[in-house]
């Protein structure tokens, strides 16, 4: 992916709310109401970014690098 997410309010926003909730496990938090509110702007930002995540593939190939990224941060 071209887009360096890492930097962006909506992922910090994640990861904060994600270090909150107490949580042990990134991807049970995204299937948390908060966890998805938090996860869907980012998608949303990706989109503004130019990344195509319309089908299944990018999507969930999105999904892991954000649930990496979440357990590199949070370790």
């Amino acid at each position: 992916m071209d887009w360096d997410f890492s930097d962006d309010g909506a992922f910090l926003a994640l990861c904060d709310a994600f270090r909150e909730s107490g949580e042990s496990s990134p991807m049970e938090f995204l299937a948390t109401g908060e966890g998805a509110f938090h996860f869907q702007e980012l998608t949303q930002n990706a989109a503004g970014e130019g990344i195509d995540l319309s089908d299944s593939e990018s999507m969930a190939e999105f999904q892991m690098e954000v649930l990496e990224s979440m357990n590199e941060i949070n370790n």
